[in-house]
């Protein structure tokens, strides 16, 4: 009984640290707003594209990507890189169309 709730802790250990970080709209130092190039290697984000229970939704825009959440794709001079990927991402986004930010 007691291997099961340790396992059960150590799986959980990941996301809430993932959580813990997103709280300020960050993740290890890169702010989740803003100038966004999608890369197929080096990135600075792996995400993974989800459908429910995100860590962060976003919401692509064209124009001041200002808020938490909020990405504007660009093919050039970005913030940040992202990677999509199917298994193991830094965090989970969900797409939104209204309402971006860390739950």
């Amino acid at each position: 009984m007691r291997a099961v709730l340790a396992l059960a802790i150590l799986l959980a250990l990941p996301s809430l640290a993932v959580a813990e970080s997103l709280s300020d709209c960050s993740y290890n130092g890169i702010s989740l707003h803003g100038k966004v190039q999608e890369v197929s290697s080096f990135p600075d984000i792996k995400v993974q594209i989800v459908d429910s229970f995100p860590d962060l939704k976003v919401q692509t825009v064209s124009s001041f990507p200002n808020d938490c959440g909020q990405w504007q794709m660009v093919d050039s001079f970005p913030d940040f890189t992202v990677q999509v990927v199917e298994s193991f991402p830094d965090i989970k986004i969900q797409y939104v169309s209204s309402f971006p930010g860390v739950n």
